[in-house]
């Protein structure tokens, strides 16, 4: 058994904050119907490279994209600017209790599946909209990209190096904005389920980038309510703890230079790092022997701490530290994460047989319930692979009506 064993989800979501959230649900074994624009299907089925090699050593029309934001996933084709394939999509969500989509605003209605639509038939129906900015306020017509998002958002102007060092606005290196918005999505609509399952009464999420963004700025976005004062961006240090950032260290044995983290979280680590660093004078000292005084003093604190640094490698460091119960860590490419013995232990890495190559390793969900085991299923990898499974399992319809609406490009 799986934990949403008998939910089903029909999907209108495509690209990334829709996709993810019906990831998850389909993870915790939602039987999620994706529905793709025949011919084309989600625009991320062709964004590459890379894409997926074949047997002969070729790429395949499978983006690696597709296929990571995709799994455990149905593929069913209908054309939903066409009056037979909105009929379709309202006749299967009578059979769905959740409903997904990241439209422009308006764009349902126009084709009669809006909340208003779909509860009509379905009153039970948990229906979530996905948009950058949300169904009310100035901006809500507005498309919404992540990348816009983090700068709006205010993630780009605290991400990136100190402006007195050469710095400026960076956004994060994965779309976060989409990420965030996908997994409240999912929290969302979990809730949702639980509430229709106690009254018999969906209800309506209306799910924005920007506002997830704006939630997600957690202690800076707090800083700034409390005191007024506008952080800005610190590189790689953290605003309210000293010493908590990258420091060089010695340089590896080719000479490249190296780098760790050093994340020490409140006094008694402090104490411990300055034993391993041989300072241990600077624990007692008056301007760092508190967080708050080191936050104060860090212009002074952190050019000693960076000399200290320098005196050792990576190799010295980072055991010493760890044995002292210092927070601290490597700084790993992802060639260097999948080959960690711990996240292979993890098993986050799943290697599935695909119809067109002899394997396909994807990130493995991080869900780990004792009791109700995550799906891993491949994601869908031709498009609209299940049309005919879907229609007649959850519609019960026959070949020729399927095929008659093949006839028409309907699906």
């Amino acid at each position: 058994m799986n934990a949403l064993d008998g939910i089903r989800v029909l999907d209108l979501s495509r690209v990334l904050a829709g996709p993810w959230c019906t990831q998850t649900l389909a993870d915790l074994g939602a039987d999620v119907i994706k529905i793709e624009r025949p011919g084309t299907g989600d625009d991320t089925r062709t964004w590459g490279p890379p894409f997926l090699k074949g047997r002969d050593g070729q790429d395949t029309a499978e983006a690696a994209y597709y296929l990571g934001t995709n799994r455990n996933k149905r593929s069913v084709t209908c054309d939903i600017a066409q009056p037979e394939g909105q009929a379709l999509v309202r006749e299967l969500a009578k059979h769905c209790d959740v409903f997904v989509e990241n439209f422009k605003v308006g764009d349902m209605a126009r084709y009669g599946l809006d909340y208003g639509s779909i509860r009509a038939i379905n009153p039970r129906i948990v229906y979530c909209s996905v948009t950058g900015f949300g169904q009310t306020g100035p901006y809500r017509e507005r498309a919404g990209y992540d990348y816009a998002i983090q700068g709006m958002g205010g993630l780009m102007s605290i991400t990136g190096e100190r402006d007195d060092l050469g710095g400026g606005p960076q956004k994060v290196g994965v779309a976060v904005a989409d990420l965030f918005t996908g997994m409240y999505s999912t929290v969302g609509i979990l809730a949702a389920l639980r509430h229709a399952e106690r009254t018999g009464e969906g209800q309506y999420l209306d799910m924005a980038l920007l506002d997830v963004q704006t939630a997600m700025l957690a202690n800076l976005g707090a800083n700034y309510l409390v005191s007024g004062k506008v952080p800005g961006r610190a590189g790689n240090a953290h605003q309210n703890i000293v010493p908590y950032q990258v420091f060089e260290v010695a340089p590896a044995e080719d000479g490249s230079k190296d780098h760790i983290i050093l994340a020490v979280g409140n006094d008694g680590q402090f104490a411990k790092f300055c034993q391993v660093a041989g300072r241990p004078e600077l624990a007692s000292d008056a301007r760092f022997a508190k967080n708050q005084d080191r936050v104060r003093n860090r212009a002074v604190l952190v050019p000693m701490l960076e000399d200290v640094m320098k005196t050792r490698r990576k190799h010295e460091w980072l055991p010493a530290l760890e044995a002292a119960k210092v927070p601290c860590g490597a700084i790993n490419n992802l060639a260097e994460v999948f080959a960690d013995p711990h996240v292979q232990s993890r098993g986050m890495v799943h290697q599935w047989r695909h119809p067109l190559a002899d394997s396909l390793n994807l990130v493995a969900s991080p869900l780990k319930l004792g009791g109700t085991p995550v799906r891993t299923d491949l994601p869908p990898p031709l498009l609209g692979q299940h049309t005919e499974q879907v229609l007649g399992e959850v519609l019960g319809w026959d070949a020729a009506r399927i095929a008659a609406l093949r006839a028409k490009e309907v699906i």
